[in-house]
């Protein structure tokens, strides 16, 4: 069996430099409503079959979704990602899963929605004895499709893209 990686890609892929450069012109409401979506739809669904009953990663989401509609200051979002998601990602540490559910807080986690996610996907499908080349295929399939679902919601010309230092 080959080392699991928590994360799958890099940041010089191809597929990952044609996600950022997508993101670079989107602002933070759409780049973060869109990994919220995503997760929720994709990410989500595998850390609840998985851990049934753990509703940390869920109520992350949910608690960024009320911050978005102005019902709950940013701190306490933060409290709920920070105390709850990543100790649920730590507690998996041989899935990725509840990571990639936090990825949405800032626009520079968006690629930890790539990154973990792609990863979470690929193992869930595939599980934990396949060779790199499966996985890192699966993650450029993965983040191909998450690329086409920002395109769905992206702004044309936004007039306020998010600044972003990726550090990568």
């Amino acid at each position: 069996m080959t080392k699991l990686r928590k994360m799958l890609g890099k940041a010089d892929s191809p597929y990952i430099v044609s996600l950022i450069r997508l993101i670079e012109t989107q602002s933070k409401t759409t780049i973060a409503s869109w990994c919220m979506d995503y997760a929720e739809q994709h990410i989500l669904p595998i850390f609840e079959q998985e851990c049934p009953g753990d509703l940390r990663p869920r109520s992350a989401l949910d608690a960024a979704r009320q911050w978005f509609e102005g019902k709950v200051k940013l701190p306490e979002v933060r409290n709920i990602i920070l105390n709850e998601c990543h100790a649920a990602a730590r507690e998996l540490n041989d899935n990725p899963v509840a990571q990639a559910a936090a990825c949405f807080h800032t626009p520079t986690h968006s690629l930890g929605l790539a990154f973990y996610g792609s990863a979470a996907i690929a193992y869930d499908r595939v599980g934990l004895t396949e060779k790199p080349e499966v996985y890192d295929q699966i993650a450029a399939e993965e983040c191909a499709k998450m690329e086409a679902a920002l395109r769905t919601v992206a702004v044309e010309n936004e007039p306020n893209p998010a600044k972003i230092n990726w550090n990568c």
